[in-house]
């Protein structure tokens, strides 16, 4: 390995003690070894800490680091501070890759000198794997960027990014945000002129829902009034950001849809309520930005029958299961 690793490879760790053998074994065992490996433990509880301290002892390019509980968006900024590499990839401690995915993501890099290479990627469910592409239409960054709001995966772990871009450009993850902080990330950087690669392979496992601690696992059953505000803050650091670009309206869009999905299937509200909270979001709700099914049961909601969209969205959803 040179003295300046190549790759930086940045896991925020959180009560993951059960899923991190398999994350860290899968980063360890790629055919590219010109790497180092940035465990970020965010004041986890459990022994998630002791485990990274063990492969740090087992193998030099593991890095740990321990911080009392930051969230998600301090631990990958932490990780991004501390790296060294000449490019960075994320990777989620209940997650794995596939052994050449450092390798093919770096040799496309260097063969196009590339500033984000971006990839496919799996879904992996408890007895079924997805393959899903995430191949933008053009290579520009402002058609990256627009499908970033609408079909491409917003996750920092199907892509390699220059590390000099973020210092270039003043790209940070937003202490505040505990979700979407992936997709403010990578589209801020979009806003700028960087050479954008695609390799058409899939290497990284995405496991549905494995850890029950996770922030996705969790909002809909912990659905709130501090969810909707969170919501509500997360629509306005978005429309600041893009306010007067090309992205403005897919990215009000996309955040209104994340809003409204969260008080559908958090199942707070009742009718009167989800209209008088929620409907101001409809104008900035467009098809495209939805899934298409999703988009009618939430423009009943936002007219006040929300009670009745959700008894048919689960009425409907048994039906088409057989049940």
């Amino acid at each position: 390995m040179s003295l300046l690793p190549k790759i930086s490879i940045i896991i925020p760790v959180y009560k993951a003690e059960i899923y991190i053998h398999n994350c860290i074994e899968s980063i360890l065992a790629q055919t590219f070894k010109d790497f180092e490996v940035l465990l970020i433990d965010d004041g986890s509880p459990d022994k998630s800490g002791e485990i990274c301290d063990k492969y740090a002892e087992l193998d030099c390019r593991v890095r740990v680091f321990h911080n009392e509980n930051g969230g998600v968006s301090f631990a990958r900024q932490f990780g991004i501070d501390n790296a060294r590499g000449e490019y960075t990839i994320h990777a989620d401690p209940d997650d794995w890759v596939e052994p050449d995915m450092l390798e093919d993501l770096y040799a496309k890099a260097q063969e196009e000198d590339a500033d984000m290479v971006m990839c496919d990627y799996f879904v992996n469910f408890k007895n079924e794997q997805q393959y899903r592409k995430s191949q933008p239409s053009a290579l520009d960054h402002k058609t990256v960027l627009k499908e970033m709001f609408l079909q491409l995966t917003c996750s920092c772990c199907n892509k390699l990014i220059r590390r000099s871009c973020y210092i270039e450009h003043g790209i940070k993850f937003d202490p505040e945000l505990s979700y979407c902080e992936d997709l403010m990330f990578n589209t801020s950087l979009l806003l700028n002129k960087i050479r954008i690669s695609y390799l058409p392979k899939a290497f990284y496992h995405y496991v549905q829902y494995a850890n029950p601690n996770s922030i996705v696992h969790s909002v809909y059953k912990n659905y709130n009034e501090k969810e909707y505000e969170y919501d509500m803050m997360l629509l306005t650091k978005f429309q600041q950001k893009f306010h007067g670009t090309d992205a403005e309206t897919v990215a009000q869009s996309r955040i209104s849809y994340y809003a409204l999905n969260n008080a559908f299937f958090g199942n707070y509200y009742d009718s009167k309520k989800f209209k008088q909270k929620l409907h101001h979001l409809l104008p900035l709700l467009k098809p495209q930005g939805c899934r298409k099914p999703h988009y009618y049961f939430y423009l009943l909601s936002c007219w006040g029958y929300y009670t009745l969209a959700y008894r048919l969205f689960f009425l409907l959803k048994s039906i088409k299961n057989g049940r």
